[in-house]
């Protein structure tokens, strides 16, 4: 697994959007059992807070001890720094497994069996994200823009799999049809320049060139937002679910 978001882990926690109530809920009604679950690459705990409401234990594990140090604190979960394809959990542990905004970085190859060892017969797999943030026409234009045109060639190449809403990662799984779901927000100023430094590219910008793309359009934007305090955000969920069995 790729660790791209160590040194970002407080601007990741305070930036990056919560899952809809109603994909949690679909997700968990599909689960026999809510003993044990297993979020992969948790970040700062997002996804295993919403779990951990279910579940009488939750296990979290992410590569970056950052983001673990950052995550939030919940009685029911325990938090371990630890690389998701080596991740030692006994066989048939685990009623769900998740992975969260994360799966496209990592070693398919070694993930999946280890997934399949750990995940019980009957249990849920699921791969859940976000794509690309939806805002009014005449910010998204410029949005869009410094995603393709300032920082495209910033991005990791694993990127391509958010883009392509997760169809082109191996899934081998029995896959279950999904309904759509999106992340509804409404977002002042600082939000939204605070969740683009989150990004990744933007990271690698930087490192690359000594100065923070995101001030090449913070001025433009900010004379495009208007008189309004905030404006609504629109993240559309990408999610594949499955259970063990060929694909």
């Amino acid at each position: 697994m790729i660790d791209n978001f160590s040194d970002k882990s407080k601007e990741y926690a305070l930036y990056r959007p919560s899952y809809p109530r109603e994909a949690i809920e679909f997700l968990i009604a599909l689960v026999e059992e809510k003993k044990q679950a297993w979020d992969c690459g948790t970040g700062n705990g997002q996804f295993a807070v919403e779990l951990a409401e279910y579940f009488d234990r939750v296990w979290a594990t992410d590569l970056s001890a950052n983001q673990i140090k950052n995550a939030v604190p919940h009685d029911r979960i325990t938090y371990k720094v630890e690389q998701a394809e080596n991740a030692a959990f006994p066989e048939n542990s685990f009623d769900l497994i998740s992975v969260a905004q994360a799966i496209h970085w990592f070693d398919f190859d070694g993930f999946y069996p280890a997934v399949k060892k750990v995940l019980k017969p009957e249990g849920i797999f699921v791969a859940i994200g976000y794509s690309t943030i939806q805002i009014p026409p005449h910010l998204n234009e410029i949005i869009h823009h410094f995603y393709t045109e300032v920082v495209g060639k910033y991005w990791d190449k694993e990127r391509r799999h958010i883009d392509a809403g997760y169809q082109t990662i191996p899934f081998p799984f029995r896959e279950i049809e999904t309904p759509a779901f999106e992340i509804e927000l409404h977002w002042t100023f600082e939000q939204l320049i605070g969740y683009l430094n989150t990004w990744s590219s933007v990271k690698h910008y930087i490192s690359q060139n000594r100065e923070n793309p995101v001030d090449i359009i913070q001025e433009k934007l900010k004379n495009a937002w208007g008189g309004t305090e905030k404006i609504k955000v629109i993240f559309p969920i990408i999610l594949r679910v499955g259970k063990k069995g060929k694909a």
